[in-house]
């Protein structure tokens, strides 16, 4: 197992979903942890404090440069810097794209892509200091192709996936490295809305969840946050240190087709 006590890892929009799922494969292998999320996050907090690390909170909004830069500094002051930075905070919408809000557009490139620059230019100075770090995009299998109705979504997750390949040769000849992980379906609250849309139109709720992974995953299941976890510790451990400006697929066939 990955061993990554002394590090400290900071997961953005880890008090749910696939940063929570993330955010416990990297306490339980050791590291410290710094969520990110809105609300009440003290039963996240008591959770990740289970396997015995330091754990942390900040509330940034990361649509916000300001407040990002605000996260990263409370990180080299509580923690002594960032060893270990997934970029996971993502929103959504679905509209076609004559009918796409302005102003929707503008808050999921800012989360979804901006955020991501602005995390990395800031950690990345104090993992080349310590001579060491791992940066981990949480892209999409929408980063390598295109769904009708998410014109900011895949587009924002194709930028990360170029910003990937950038960061990932600018930092080549260090013991820095950077990588892509592009999930398919994964049951978060943002898929369960679109499983929700087809109940709602009189399907039974086990065929309304076939229904959507048959249009794209071959596999028919989803996949877990936990296995996402168990991916971004072998991009942490040395076995993944020569994975540079990668987009690894984890996403039950939907690319293979």
């Amino acid at each position: 197992m990955t061993t990554l006590s002394g590090k400290t890892a900071l997961v953005t929009g880890s008090t749910s979903g696939i940063g929570l799922g993330i955010a416990l494969s990297l306490a339980e292998a050791g590291a410290n942890l710094i969520l990110n999320g809105f609300g009440d996050a003290s039963k996240v907090i008591a959770e990740v404090e289970q396997f015995g690390g330091k754990v942390g909170h900040h509330p940034a909004d990361v649509s916000d440069p300001v407040q990002i830069a605000d996260m990263i500094a409370y990180a080299e002051r509580e923690f002594g810097g960032v060893d270990i930075l997934v970029n996971n905070a993502g929103i959504q919408h679905v509209a076609a794209v004559e009918d796409f809000p302005v102003e929707r557009w503008d808050s999921i490139i800012a989360i979804n892509l901006s955020s991501v620059f602005h995390s990395t230019r800031l950690s990345l100075p104090g993992m080349r200091t310590k001579g060491w770090g791992r940066i981990i995009n949480i892209a999409s299998v929408h980063g390598q192709v295109g769904s009708v109705g998410k014109a900011a979504y895949v587009a924002a997750k194709h930028g990360v996936i170029g910003l990937t390949k950038v960061v990932g040769l600018e930092t080549a000849t260090t013991n820095v490295t950077c990588n892509a992980i592009c999930p398919g379906w994964v049951l978060t609250p943002l898929v369960q809305k679109q499983i929700d849309a087809r109940i709602a139109t009189g399907i039974e709720p086990q065929q309304a969840q076939h229904d959507l992974l048959a249009e794209k995953q071959p596999s028919l299941e989803f996949v877990t946050p936990p296995q996402l976890g168990e991916l971004v510790l072998f991009l942490c451990s040395e076995a993944g240190s020569q994975v540079r400006g990668a987009a690894w697929n984890i996403d039950g066939g939907w690319l293979a087709q």
